[in-house]
């Protein structure tokens, strides 16, 4: 994982000291993988479930530990701050090509005719480039962009210092607060940041349909991590090969508590579920409704049926 390999450094210089420390311990520990059926290797099966070049399974354990101890610091401060300033935040996390900012435009265009009042703000994640960012302002929605360098995900640090640069934060630090909504679109990446707690309400994981219906299984800790399932791209289940029931048991194998919708950001198809899932109820911000996978009568039920796939 990234607590150990190091793409974290610039922004942890801490644990940077630390691995550099960690390669000076002997610890006399080769990587030692388990051969499964066909001569095949795993090497997660250890105690921290990763394996470095000359670091021990309980010398990794104790990085990830101290690395992680103190993100989680920062993201309770983060969460509190959030609180403070009426903002839910909700933490997109996804392969790269998922349509998260596709997304998070359209949901913007949504928001603005259902509740042309509310504040929205984004945080946009990516090592390079303000593509996204660009993309989010052209919507008329503020957005900071956090470049991260060789870094493979966003950090609570990150994050705070971002949301301190948002309107948001302006807004409702001058008395002006109230319900508030903040994306962070992570960096594209299925794997890293599942361990990291920015301070977010919940993590939604995005997988288009273009991805195969696998990923679940093959990416365990993120779906793990994620209160709801977004499959997006249905418009797109015509022409690939992608089994939403299937998808769906897979992801309830890893977690057996995650909700589902299906959305296309393109045509429009399960928007409104997920604006309601997004939007508090009835003025309690602690409720939400129940995400199903399917509406009633809508195009993206049809296109379900056409697939032969049922609610």
């Amino acid at each position: 994982m990234c607590v150990i390999c190091g793409c974290n450094a610039e922004s942890n210089p801490e644990s940077n000291s630390q691995r550099t420390d960690a390669r000076k311990t002997p610890s006399g520990a080769s990587p030692v993988p388990a051969e499964t059926g066909g001569g095949d290797l795993h090497y997660g099966v250890g105690a921290a479930r990763l394996s470095v070049p000359g670091i021990s399974q309980a010398r990794a354990i104790h990085m990830e530990a101290d690395v992680l101890g103190e993100n989680k610091r920062l993201a309770s401060r983060n969460r509190a701050h959030f609180a403070a300033h009426g903002v839910s935040a909700f933490n997109l996390v996804s392969s790269p090509g998922s349509g998260k900012t596709t997304l998070l435009c359209a949901s913007i265009n949504a928001l603005k005719n259902r509740r042309p009042g509310l504040s929205v703000a984004v945080i946009e994640g990516d090592q390079q480039t303000s593509v996204d960012a660009d993309r989010i302002r052209a919507t008329g929605v503020p957005a900071i962009q956090v470049n991260t360098g060789r870094g493979c995900h966003l950090d609570a640090q990150m994050v705070g210092d971002a949301f301190a640069r948002l309107d948001l934060h302006a807004r409702a630090h001058h008395g002006h607060g109230g319900d508030a909504l903040l994306f962070i679109e992570n960096v594209g990446n299925l794997v890293c940041p599942a361990l990291w707690d920015l301070g977010e309400a919940a993590k939604v994981v995005v997988l288009s349909v273009t991805e195969g219906e696998d990923k679940p299984l093959k990416y365990p800790d993120m779906f793990a991590a994620a209160t709801l399932m977004v499959i997006n791209k249905i418009d797109l289940l015509p022409y690939v090969s992608f089994d939403v029931s299937r998808c769906i048991g897979y992801a309830r194998q890893v977690n057996p508590g995650i909700e589902v919708l299906l959305v296309s950001a393109t045509t429009g198809d399960g928007l409104e579920r997920w604006l309601d899932w997004l939007l508090p109820q009835h003025g309690d911000p602690g409720h939400r409704p129940k995400a199903e996978p399917l509406g009633h009568g809508t195009a993206a039920q049809q296109t379900m049926a056409s697939t032969g796939v049922t609610p």
